[in-house]
């Protein structure tokens, strides 16, 4: 069974509906970390402090054949209706992988013939 690490950067005020999104796709465990970014643009101001806002970085390690759904179904809470995207969402190939349990690996490979 092959793997990918699906990585999503969303603004905090869409963290839920990102990882609704995700689930309703088949994903199953996520890790989520706390970020900021730095951009090319203007910063917000609020009496002459800068305010960038907080990210949420969501990983999951998905089995291949989800990645693009699961992606997807993301892309469509950070670009709604095809504006200006809130976040970033790809994918990365995964070559080994490690301390994932059995039984797990038996429910997901269940799930994606289910889902196929």
């Amino acid at each position: 069974m092959k793997f990918s690490v699906l990585v999503a950067i969303v603004p905090e005020d869409l963290e839920q509906e990102a990882i609704d999104a995700a689930r309703d796709q088949g994903a199953g465990g996520i890790t989520l970390m706390s970020g900021r970014g730095i951009s090319n643009s203007a910063k917000k101001s609020f009496f002459g402090l800068q305010y960038d806002g907080s990210q949420v970085v969501l990983l999951m390690v998905l089995e291949k054949s989800l990645s693009l759904q699961v992606m997807k179904a993301v892309q469509t809470v950070i670009m709604p209706d095809g504006e200006d995207s809130r976040g970033l969402v790809f994918t990365l190939p995964l070559e080994h992988i490690g301390g994932i349990d059995h039984t797990q690996l038996e429910k997901f490979e269940q799930y994606v013939k289910e889902c196929m």
